[in-house]
């Protein structure tokens, strides 16, 4: 959410931006914030000046009860009476003006930072460095789960009677192999700093729109039936949401988090639910990076977390590349964003694997995530990175390190997390 005191003052600035996220029909919501907010601080003024003259009356009130005028002194008490209603009145219409504001700041987008490439969706995103060299062998790499299925490892038939598209049980070396991935993970961040933590794999609706935009939201979440409950769709949400309306000593930041949980997406809108496949499912693991920090170092830990996920694909032999996310493709709560992609031998193509963004104020704004330092109080810049989030991160990692005999090389740096196997062999 951006400061309004900014779109007061810099109304054709906010226009530019949303016009440079090809959101057009947002742009009378500027004139229409400056509006309300212009009545609201005029009704707020005369409730104030109200308010004042019902104070000064009524210690009138009690001087000319002293002095014995008694009917001057009722007089008067019926005037201050009236003021009460006058002011519930004003009161009530500052709080519809305050509702109209907030509703269309919540859906105005961030102003993203200068150097985000100007497009209208992911086509345009512009590709910044390849890492590692793509690799297509001269046998041919099947589907993934025609691997997986070598393996006895996915039953996809088993878990749509179960629940339906979009969910898989994972079994024996492919399941340990999930496993291994994400506490692989873990420890890497652990490495470099970051504190582990286990968060609530649910949060509240406050929590919720604090996060994210509500087309966002629309899209992603699942709502718990008959609780004001959400289930989170990555446990961003709810590391940011650790923070809610906490004022954090300026000498305690940066905050670094990553989190292990399993995520929770309806992906409406989306390009479908594969009936045989992993790569877009209502159902994940995903270990997290969190990043909340003064202004002035948000640039440089964005450029530290993506880097992060680029080390650790290529510390388990996958070629990455990334990409900058173009203004539309970013979403609302997003200054910049840059996606970590692997490559896919099969397709021979890369896809996406994580994403990485720097948000600015916005959360910490709508969640009043406070510093408190010499300056006084302002509010924190938060990040967020994905680390891994199998089992889409198996697909690049299978199709990599596929042998043509059909087993599968374990990188030196997983051999522990998979009791010192160098290589899994197929069942089939």
């Amino acid at each position: 959410m951006l400061d309004i005191k900014f779109l007061r003052e810099n109304p054709e600035i906010v226009k530019e931006n949303i016009k440079n996220k090809f959101q057009e029909h947002k742009l009378p919501m500027v004139d229409e914030v400056i509006a309300f907010d212009k009545e609201r601080r005029e009704t707020q003024q005369k409730a104030d000046d109200l308010r004042a003259l019902r104070k000064k009356n009524s210690k009138m009130i009690g001087a000319l009860m002293g002095q014995g005028k008694k009917d001057e002194a009722e007089k008067m008490k019926a005037e201050v009476a009236k003021y009460a209603d006058d002011l519930a009145a004003l009161e009530e219409k500052e709080t519809e003006l305050a509702g109209k504001i907030n509703e269309r700041m919540l859906v105005i987008p961030n102003i993203i930072d200068s150097s985000v490439p100007i497009g209208k969706d992911d086509s345009e995103n512009v590709e910044i460095e390849r890492y590692g060299e793509p690799v297509v062998p001269d046998f041919e790499i099947p589907y993934h789960t025609d691997i997986m299925e070598r393996f006895d490892g996915i039953d996809l038939d088993a878990a749509r009677d179960v629940a339906g598209n979009g969910f898989y049980y994972l079994m024996g070396d492919i399941a340990r192999l999930h496993s291994a991935v994400i506490s692989y993970a873990r420890d890497f961040m652990i490495d470099r700093g970051f504190t582990y933590c286990v968060p609530p794999f649910m949060i509240r609706s406050n929590v919720v729109t604090g996060v994210m935009s509500f087309d966002e939201m629309d899209a992603m979440m699942y709502k718990i039936e008959g609780e004001d409950l959400y289930l989170i769709g990555t446990s961003e949400h709810s590391m940011i949401g650790k923070f809610i309306d906490k004022i954090v000593p300026e000498e305690q930041l940066p905050k670094t988090l990553t989190s292990y949980s399993p995520c929770f997406r309806k992906e409406k809108g989306a390009h479908g639910i594969e009936e045989r496949g992993v790569y877009r499912i209502h159902q994940f693991e995903k270990q997290e990076m969190i990043v909340v920090c003064k202004p002035e170092d948000s640039s440089m830990w964005f450029d530290k977390l993506w880097q992060n996920t680029v080390d650790l694909f290529r510390s388990l032999d996958i070629p990455v590349r990334t990409l900058e996310c173009c203004s539309g493709d970013l979403a609302d709560l997003k200054v910049k964003s840059i996606d970590v992609e692997a490559w896919s031998p099969r397709q021979k193509k890369y896809f996406e694997v994580g994403s990485c963004s720097n948000l600015g104020d916005a959360q910490a704004r709508r969640l009043k995530i406070r510093v408190v330092g010499e300056s006084g109080k302002y509010f924190a810049h938060t990040l967020n990175n994905t680390v891994v989030a199998p089992p889409r991160m198996l697909i690049a990692f299978l199709e990599n390190n596929l042998n043509e005999d059909g087993s599968v090389n374990i990188p030196k740096a997983l051999q522990s997390y998979m009791g010192g196997m160098e290589s899994i062999k197929t069942k089939k």
